[in-house]
């Protein structure tokens, strides 16, 4: 059989006979006067055989391993563990599919966030705070989706708890926002602006005694991360110059306070 007979009798490319011989997973045949392979019938069963491993899951380096024991003994070695991979994947895709069951329900409920699909915990928490039209506080959610996407799981849930008052007490809420927008203000102010300094001590003096432990060892440090001065150029200079001392004054605050 020449290699386009084979190809097709065992369900392969041409393409994909020639890739298995480079690979060594399919022994050269014999060659015709003219050049030509030869394939017969033990080519044929072999090239089954690739196909129904490679259907199953198995990669070709994982194949080779397997048509290079005769015995076979390392087959249901190797089964196993791609059993095991599937069972994993499958209850990956069941946990996706749950978060998207609760995000289709938020978004038919009008209850998705505009920075969704975040956690769930978040966005229970974004869709609790009252709407603002304040640019400040806009930032400070794209933060929290940003945090929420990066941080491990246990460092999110522990935030999460940790502004939690900020939603569930409506005085504190408007006490932020009145914070955010004085911090609005500051947009095209320089550096100097005499508003920063108070404006920074409101702010902690606002933060729930919650937050201390997260800002534990922060301040100077967390504006040495990409992250922290990524997030301090994202202001403008004089509402950098808060969120900074805001940073240093409440790390300074949650070590005085253990």
């Amino acid at each position: 059989m020449r290699i386009g007979e084979i190809a097709a009798l065992a369900g392969v490319t041409p393409r994909a006979v020639r890739h298995y011989h480079h690979l060594g997973l399919l022994p050269e045949p014999d060659r015709l006067p003219n050049g030509y392979r030869d394939y017969g019938v033990r080519h044929a069963v072999a090239l089954a055989r690739i196909r129904r491993l490679t259907e199953l899951g198995l990669g070709l380096p994982e194949v080779r391993d397997v048509l290079a024991d005769d015995e076979g003994r390392e087959l249901a070695e190797v089964l196993e563990e791609l059993d095991a991979d599937l069972a994993r994947q499958e209850a990956a895709i069941e946990e996706r599919r749950a978060r998207l069951r609760v995000l289709l329900e938020q978004a038919r409920a009008g209850t998705l966030p505009a920075e969704g699909p975040v956690s769930p915990g978040l966005a229970e928490l974004l869709s609790a705070f009252s709407p603002s039209g304040s640019a400040s506080a806009a930032k400070d959610r794209e933060h929290l989706t940003l945090i929420d996407s990066m941080a491990p799981p246990e460092d999110r849930d522990r935030m999460l708890a940790a502004l939690r008052p900020l939603a569930d007490d409506p005085e504190l809420a408007a006490r932020i926002h009145e914070l955010y927008v004085r911090l609005d203000a500051l947009a095209d102010a320089g550096v100097a602006d005499p508003r920063i300094g108070p404006l920074a001590a409101d702010f902690v003096a606002a933060v729930p005694r919650e937050l201390l432990d997260l800002f534990d060892g922060v301040g100077d440090a967390s504006r040495e991360h990409p992250f922290g001065q990524a997030m301090l150029d994202d202001f403008a200079p004089a509402q950098a110059a808060v969120v900074r001392q805001f940073m240093t004054a409440l790390a300074e605050r949650g070590r005085n306070a253990e």
